[in-house]
């Protein structure tokens, strides 16, 4: 049974960091590429970072800089690593999976796989 089960989101300041964790099991993630998506209410689900196989990393204009896309195939987890984080940046995040490359803007084509998210509050 394929799951995408991702921790470390919560409540922080303007300014403040979190890592978020996505621990996968069921199929063989050193193969995919892995990604995070976030939804903010009332928008549209958006990719934020993609990471693929190889490593090569991605992200959205609105993140570069601040967030960093890392992967532990050994541990089958990828990692999202937020800094300097802003009331925009509220939303609740996914951790997504797919068999292809990353793909610039969209990161990925039609994940294979989704995780349940967790939700991200930044307010003072």
């Amino acid at each position: 049974q394929v799951q995408l089960v991702e921790s470390g989101g919560g409540l922080v300041e303007p300014g403040g960091s979190l890592r978020l964790s996505c621990k996968t099991s069921g199929f063989t993630m050193d193969h995919y590429a892995m990604a995070w998506f976030r939804q903010a209410p009332g928008k549209e689900r958006q990719g934020v970072s993609c990471i693929s196989d190889s490593g090569g990393t991605y992200y959205a204009d609105s993140v570069s800089g601040r967030f960093t896309i890392s992967r532990d195939n050994a541990l089958n987890t990828v990692y999202l690593q937020m800094n300097n984080l802003g009331p925009e940046d509220t939303a609740i995040y996914y951790c997504a999976a797919e068999r292809a490359p990353c793909m610039s803007g969209r990161m990925l084509r039609v994940p294979d796989y989704w995780g349940q998210g967790t939700q991200v509050a930044v307010s003072s």
